[in-house]
């Protein structure tokens, strides 16, 4: 017979069950505690996201019912809450309303079928091993890109908390639209929003543990019930379908295919950086192995599942995500019994929902709005980090004036111009030696020289197209500048681990410049480097010169220091002791 810890080890290397197992009967109690806590944080939560995303109230409950379920099954992470999210909300009813009525069928319909197009994206991203896209999305495009959806949400919802229908594209326009026409709003409403707005800050602020939302949601219900708000002109949300939610297959006309592949791709965008972030945060805080690639199957069986439910698009939430934690929970069995109390609430507590008020959704959404307008994270950014700053300004203005779809292409553009400038604007420097016999570095200068006649210039990042053309400007300066006049020019590219085509034809390109000015050219580079590399495109091979690849400087230096450019010396293959 095996040993127990033999068989745990063995279903934790699963390609499944991941969040679930091993199972912990101590934790078990926590787990079921944060269980019930997330569903008291989170009902509300998601039943606001539909007001963002434009759905019926039901398919916010959609969410945290079989895509919970399908993530705990096929994810890796034990912490990730996957389920309605914001951002994503915010994309669908900033794109399909283009062709489709906010709220109608084919609209309702259209959301499920960007869902179903996510998951078949996650899937081939999971196949091509595509996990590392998560790092391509900068934390300050992020920054700037929810904190633009937070303020696009926020705005959108001033008209319903005054009793108003939204009118006007934008949040500017919204908000323009609503002192328009504050003279008409319904003052039964307002007090009604101002309420609620102060039991959640004040739960907040008072009784931090308190589901301030909740309170809001079950009190207001009552009162709606007991004094018939309807009947005094403070709308409620009406009819809320009870029961299991239907499976079906989203359609999908050819007319369409463009709108939901272009809506389907911001979405994956957002999740997968979203979640990755989400998920490793948590791994790390609890010393956990994380799997991007075995995430992003339980995404797509998430999305899956939303798709063929009826609901929208889910995604690792970093607020649930935070809740669950704080309340104590450590493994996906806290997901499992968030889903366990969602469907005792479809199947016999719909009937109440109905007399929920639609403002009471409207301030739920417009703090979920504020909270997600970073202010201290832009503050952090501007103080530490001045250029990545503006990034995340430039994407959150992008978001606010013209709408979450280009929000999100600015926020991957911008990422990948910032990655490319600081690679372009990378550090360069020359070594000496000090008198202590270390190797000191310093800004690239003409004759700063590591012995008589030899230069050790050291390029710390990888080579390619877009950086080559300063390597070779700098490295000819030194040569030009020179006085007296190099013999040897030692490369350091220990710091480089990549050398793409351009870079390695620069390379040769710079080997036969400087054999016609007579100053030799050698590098320092590691087995772990890119001394293939060097090799392969046969950088430092030329009939009638001596170059060689050092293991170190100090090697290059003693091997050089008496030694002509023209004479002969040991095969460019040859490795130093």
């Amino acid at each position: 017979m095996k040993p127990a810890d033999s068989t745990q080890s063995h279903l934790h290397r699963m390609p499944f069950l991941q969040g679930l197992l091993p199972v912990n009967p101590a934790q078990l109690p926590h787990d079921i505690i944060a269980g019930i806590t997330l569903a008291a944080l989170g009902i509300p939560e998601v039943m606001g996201y539909t007001k963002i995303s434009g759905t019926p109230t039901v398919t916010g409950l959609y969410t945290i019912l079989l895509p919970l379920i399908a993530f705990a099954i096929f994810g890796a992470s034990r912490q990730l809450v996957v389920a309605a999210d914001s951002a994503t909300a915010a994309i669908l009813a900033g794109t399909l309303t283009a062709i489709a009525a906010l709220g109608s069928k084919e609209y309702v319909a259209l959301t499920s079928t960007v869902a179903l197009t996510v998951a078949v994206m996650l899937v081939i991203a999971r196949v091509f091993r595509l996990g590392f896209l998560a790092d391509f999305l900068s934390r300050s495009a992020l920054i700037g890109f929810l904190t633009g959806v937070g303020v696009q949400v926020a705005a959108g919802e001033f008209a319903g908390l005054i009793g108003l229908a939204k009118q006007g594209h934008g949040p500017v326009m919204q908000m323009v639209t609503v002192f328009q026409r504050v003279a008409e709003a319904n003052y039964p409403t307002t007090v009604l929003s101002f309420v609620v707005l102060a039991v959640i800050v004040g739960c907040k602020r008072l009784a931090p543990r308190a589901p301030g939302a909740l309170i809001a949601v079950i009190g207001s219900i009552v009162a709606s019930a007991v004094f018939s708000f309807a009947g005094h002109g403070i709308a409620v949300i009406g009819e809320v379908p009870g029961g299991l939610p239907s499976l079906f297959l989203p359609p999908l006309h050819i007319s369409e295919f463009n709108q939901v592949l272009a809506t389907a791709a911001s979405c994956f965008i957002v999740i997968i950086a979203q979640s990755a972030a989400t998920a490793r945060a948590y791994a790390n805080r609890y010393n956990e192995k994380g799997d991007d690639n075995a995430d992003i199957i339980g995404l797509a069986a998430a999305n899956a599942a939303a798709a063929f439910t009826g609901t929208f698009v889910v995604n690792g939430s970093p607020t649930k995500t935070e809740m669950v934690d704080d309340a104590g929970g450590r493994t996906q069995v806290t997901h499992l019994t968030t889903a366990v109390i969602v469907l005792l609430v479809l199947l016999f507590l719909t009937r109440p929902l109905s007399f929920l008020p639609a403002a009471v959704l409207s301030a739920i959404v417009f703090m979920i709005g504020v909270k997600l307008i970073d202010v201290k994270g832009m503050v952090e950014l501007y103080r530490m980090q001045k250029d990545e700053f503006v990034v995340a300004l430039l994407t959150a203005g992008v978001v606010v004036f013209v709408d979450v779809m280009h929000g999100i292409l600015a926020a991957v553009v911008l990422s990948l111009i910032a990655h490319a400038r600081h690679s372009y604007r990378l550090r360069t420097r020359v070594l000496t030696r000090s008198p202590a016999g270390r190797w000191v570095t310093h800004p690239v200068a003409p004759n700063v020289l590591a012995a008589p006649g030899i230069v050790v210039y050291r390029f710390e990042a990888d080579l390619f197209y877009a950086n080559a053309g300063r390597f070779t400007e700098e490295v000819l300066k030194l040569v030009n500048e020179a006085s007296p006049p190099l013999r040897w020019v030692v490369i350091d590219s220990s710091e480089i681990n990549n050398i793409d085509y351009t870079a390695g034809k620069t390379l040769i390109q710079l080997g036969t410049e400087l054999d016609r000015r007579g100053v030799g050219v050698a590098a320092v580079a590691l087995p772990t480097g890119v001394r293939r590399e060097i090799e392969r495109y046969k950088a430092l091979r030329a009939q009638g010169a001596h170059r060689e690849i050092f293991a170190t400087v100090d090697a290059a230096i003693d091997a050089l220091s008496n030694l002509s450019p023209s004479a002969p010396g040991p095969s460019p293959n040859a490795k130093p002791e």
